[in-house]
């Protein structure tokens, strides 16, 4: 006799179904797991072993297979433990083999029988759902699961001996509810910085359209205070953006308690951060900040710090979207609609625009280009907005606190999205929240400038030299800035403002 208990196995934020074939038959005492399972997986029959154990159940002196199908699917984590034991459970007559019928199950095993959180349960649930399961999970990510749907059947036991009591009648479980984490204190507010009012200006605009955003500037002039103050303007995730960004954080076992947020993500890898942390990958292909910060904000402080070739690494994800990680055996594809800000300073030492000063090394101009060349002409090309924040001065700090709040820039913000989230859906493109998301081909008929406003970009462009992303991305630029004046056309003055912000400064870098 075979028992049969249906799991998953995850690809990405996608859970794919596997059976999990548990057969005991007379032979030589032994536990096997077969089905290509890692190094997790094979350590489970010690954890089958000992939590059967405390739970007063022994297994019976015979051979005991277990197969993951379909075998040719690598398996990896913990969360085959439950499945596994629950399957011998009612192999051996201990719960019954009907119970375990329409079911998916994932968890892992403690010692002591106790089941432990595993990540990934919110897609696991949403695929049960799909196949019309009802879902068995640990009692910490019972929340989690109950956001799937409020029809699906979620246990969420403790241990095993509270599910088999279950089974039997002799307890009965209540369904988990949806849980949503506490909002945070007061975020940082823009009324605490003083002066910068071109660069909150910036800010405000690439929180507008999602755009991305690199400032340049001495030391101490407030570069990661801005950075740290966008989260407080960005509207909250909507409730599609919420469950994407739920999904990636699930499988990367970063949901606390199985809780769910509407704040938008903010992510801040330190410099020394490899390409598979900013990007993903890793043994298990697991989610990298880029896409951890999916709908939300990676910064990236003191951006030449960083390893070249791991900026490059965000060359591609910028532009798609996504991030498709390739491994010899398996493929995972994450989301990554991020919006970059990027902070740096102008040379090593940070001063080199600086009146009067003069570099002890070399000329300032040798200086600024070799810390400069650092960062390739393609990534610069993908910010939307480079701004250079000047050092504040003591009288600046000395005067009184500013009367605009980040509640004050948060509502012009919101209303600037709401035009562009009913543009777009007008347009049969509901997955498109953003000016920054749009189409090429959309944006020029949305954002086609008047005759002044061609003429100005036209020569622009010749001296600049935008290339053709560099082009589409100003006129994204421009459609923000008419958004947040409410205007239906792009005007010239829109034009103008969004080619200042792609000017000296990025052809400086360009050129360097």
């Amino acid at each position: 006799m075979v028992v049969r208990v249906a799991t998953v196995a995850f690809e990405g934020i996608e859970a794919r179904p596997v059976d999990v074939q548990v057969q005991i038959a007379n032979g030589n005492v032994a536990f096997t797991v077969v089905g290509l399972g890692d190094k997790a997986v094979a350590e489970s029959r010690e954890r089958v072993r000992a939590a059967l154990t405390a739970s007063g159940l022994a297994l019976p002196a015979k051979r005991i297979t277990v197969n993951l199908a379909p075998a040719d699917l690598p398996k990896e984590g913990s969360h085959y433990d439950l499945p596994i034991a629950l399957g011998i459970m009612a192999a051996i007559g201990a719960v019954p083999t009907d119970a375990l019928q329409g079911f998916t199950v994932l968890g892992e095993l403690g010692l002591d029988g106790r089941i432990a959180s595993v990540a990934g349960v919110l897609p696991a649930a949403i695929a049960a759902n799909a196949r019309n399961h009802g879902l068995i999970c640990p009692a910490d990510c019972g929340a989690e699961a109950a956001w799937a749907s409020s029809d699906i059947e979620v246990l969420a036991p403790i241990s095993l001996i509270q599910l088999a009591n279950h089974f039997r009648g002799t307890q009965v479980m209540v369904r988990p509810q949806p849980a949503m984490r506490p909002a945070p204190g007061l975020l940082p507010d823009l009324r605490d910085i003083k002066g910068q009012e071109s660069a909150k200006r910036a800010l405000e605009i690439a929180a507008a359209g999602g755009h991305n955003l690199l400032m340049n500037g001495p030391p101490g002039a407030g570069k990661s205070m801005l950075a740290a103050r966008l989260p407080s303007i960005l509207p909250p995730l909507t409730a599609a953006e919420l469950l994407e960004v739920s999904l990636i954080h699930s499988v990367a076992g970063a949901l606390s308690g199985g809780q769910l947020t509407d704040r938008r993500p903010f992510r801040a890898p330190h410099h020394s951060a490899s390409t598979a942390a900013l990007v993903g990958g890793g043994t298990r292909a697991l989610p990298g900040e880029i896409s951890l910060a999916h709908h939300g904000v990676l910064f990236l402080d003191e951006l030449p710090e960083f390893q070249p070739q791991v900026l490059d690494s965000l060359r591609q994800p910028l532009e798609t979207g996504e991030v498709l990680i390739a491994r010899a055996n398996h493929r995972a594809l994450y989301p990554a609609r991020v919006q970059l800000i990027a902070a740096m300073n102008p040379c090593r030492c940070g001063h080199a625009l600086d009146p009067g000063f003069a570099c002890n090394r070399q000329p300032n101009r040798r200086c600024m280009a070799q810390y400069q060349a650092r960062l390739s002409g393609p990534l610069l090309d993908r910010m939307d907005l480079s701004i250079e924040v000047p050092a504040v001065s003591a009288a600046d700090l000395m005067l009184p606190p500013p009367a605009e709040s980040s509640a004050d820039v948060a509502a012009r913000v919101a209303l600037a999205r709401a035009i562009q989230h009913k543009r777009y859906k007008d347009l049969g493109l509901p997955g498109v929240g953003s000016n920054a998301a749009a189409p090429a081909s959309v944006i020029e008929a949305v954002a086609r400038p008047d005759a002044a406003g061609l003429k100005l970009v036209r020569d622009a462009s010749e001296r600049l030299h935008l290339s053709a992303r560099g082009f589409h991305r100003v006129l994204k630029l421009a459609r923000t800035i008419a958004d947040l004046d409410q205007a239906r056309e792009v005007g010239h003055v829109h034009l103008a403002e969004a080619l200042s912000y792609r000017g000296d400064f990025c052809a400086q870098l360009q050129a360097a």
